[in-house]
């Protein structure tokens, strides 16, 4: 029988056995799930190489970027409210663009789901090896991968609970950073002060191409706040809460973001000193905290990794289940649920074992700038199916609407364009091939295109 698009999860979206996904995330659960994937100590990585690429103004670059995000944020939120299930970016452009619009668009970002948990393996293990060096990296691969995976096969419950303990220790850390940076700063470390427009904006280095240059850096910061949209059938009323929780993550992150980078800048002014770079929120850390809070830092780097591997696998297997049951891929792999933890093992257990094996022939930067490729794309994409659905189909072009459907997401969508022309060629050619491979397989599907693809 075909559902309705506004019906309910449980209503509509029968799994294999008649098995559905259990709705029991409420709106701070899905806050926390966002945060958790996006990572609220995001500039513990970023922090020297976008200082030093802004000139300084660091903080200025997170703000602009928060409010760029936002409004692909907002687009997630009315896609939500229209089409609340699991397949996130592809169900949205299935059914408000065309089919073969949201088969592309799932397939593209099936690369970006995919190389985030590896991502968050190499960084948990390659930390965690630097930290205990007798232990091979090669098996701290094995133990992050599988407890991730373990995490995930338990149930969306106990990824929830994983997501609030991350949390609550990322929060831990960050108290003990700004305490200790404001404590600095009273005392005359770096700036002496704290209160100071430096930051945002200081006239001796201020560079409005440096600025746009770094922003891209704070974007990747960002990436994960659409995986809230993948839970939708986990959910307590996805109409509403989904939308809320994405643009309420992309704030809360962006805020927490603007803060560690400001006292950042006013401890350690002279962004020219760091070195090296990649390691300069842990030195930052060390001038105002000592060893104590230089191995935090380096800790929570690898719980930060753990805690959005967690996350984009859950997302992940979602996505594949959402267009498993559209028959967009092999129901009998990607569309089970299981009868009891209602959880889809099999694409879990898939996004372990790719991520175990990837971790362990692929290197750190080869990963990352592998990630917006997928990312930007399945923005614009939702971004297009806001205006298609509701400025076009709906007609909603009064008052409110205007912004909401044509204004935000226009603004989203070219945002997301411009970061997306600023990957590396080597993500270019990668995206092209995965792309490529994807048409195919559609034309198989489709018997040489002569098949037209139905929605359930």
């Amino acid at each position: 029988m075909k559902a309705s698009a506004h019906s309910t999860p449980s209503e509509a979206s029968p799994t294999s056995g008649g098995h559905a996904f259990k709705p029991v995330l409420s709106l701070w659960a899905l806050v926390l799930f966002g945060l958790a994937f996006v990572g609220p100590t995001a500039p513990y990585t970023f922090f020297g190489v976008g200082s030093v690429k802004s000139h300084g103004h660091f903080a200025m670059v997170y703000l602009i970027a928060m409010l760029a995000i936002s409004f692909t944020a907002v687009s997630y939120g009315r896609m939500a409210a229209a089409f609340p299930e699991a397949g996130s970016t592809y169900a949205y452009a299935s059914r408000a663009i065309h089919p073969v619009a949201g088969y592309l668009a799932g397939w593209i970002m099936i690369l970006d789901y995919l190389l985030m948990p590896m991502l968050c393996v190499i960084v948990a293990a390659v930390t965690s090896n630097k930290l205990a060096p007798s232990v091979p990296y090669s098996v701290w691969v094995l133990i992050t991968a599988a407890t991730m995976t373990g995490i995930n096969l338990a149930g969306i419950e106990m990824t929830s609970r994983a997501t609030i303990v991350f949390n609550g220790v990322l929060s831990i850390s960050i108290v003990w950073f700004v305490a200790a940076a404001v404590r600095a700063l009273l005392g005359g470390t770096g700036a002496g002060t704290l209160m100071s427009i430096k930051p945002f904006y200081d006239p001796q280095t201020f560079s409005m191409a440096a600025i746009m240059s770094a922003t891209p850096i704070a974007v990747l910061s960002f990436l994960g706040f659409d995986g809230i949209s993948t839970l939708a059938e986990d959910s307590k009323d996805p109409k509403k809460n989904v939308g809320r929780a994405t643009v309420l993550v992309c704030f809360i992150a962006g805020v927490l973001f603007i803060l560690q980078t400001y006292l950042g800048q006013l401890i350690w002014p002279d962004y020219s000193k760091f070195n090296p770079i990649e390691t300069a929120f842990s030195d930052v850390g060390r001038l105002i905290g000592g060893a104590g809070l230089f191995f935090l830092i380096a800790f929570l780097v690898i719980g930060q990794a753990w805690a959005s591997g967690i996350t984009s696998q859950a997302s992940a297997s979602r996505l594949l289940f959402g267009m498993a049951r559209d028959g967009r891929l092999p129901h009998v792999l990607f569309g089970y649920v299981h009868p009891v933890l209602r959880t889809p093992i099999y694409s879990v257990l898939l996004m372990g074992s790719l991520a175990c094996v990837g971790a362990l022939i692929f290197d750190l930067d080869q990963s990352a700038e592998l990630v917006n490729f997928g990312a930007c794309l399945g923005f614009m994409a939702v971004n297009v199916s806001v205006i298609s659905h509701y400025f076009v189909r709906l007609r909603e072009r009064s008052g409110s609407g205007i912004w909401t459907n044509l204004v935000c997401p226009v603004l989203g969508f070219v945002i997301c364009f411009y970061i997306w022309l600023s990957i590396s060629p080597l993500a270019m050619r990668v995206g092209a091939w995965w792309t490529v491979a994807g048409i195919v397989y559609l034309a198989v599907q489709t018997g040489g295109f002569k098949r037209k693809l139905n929605m359930r």
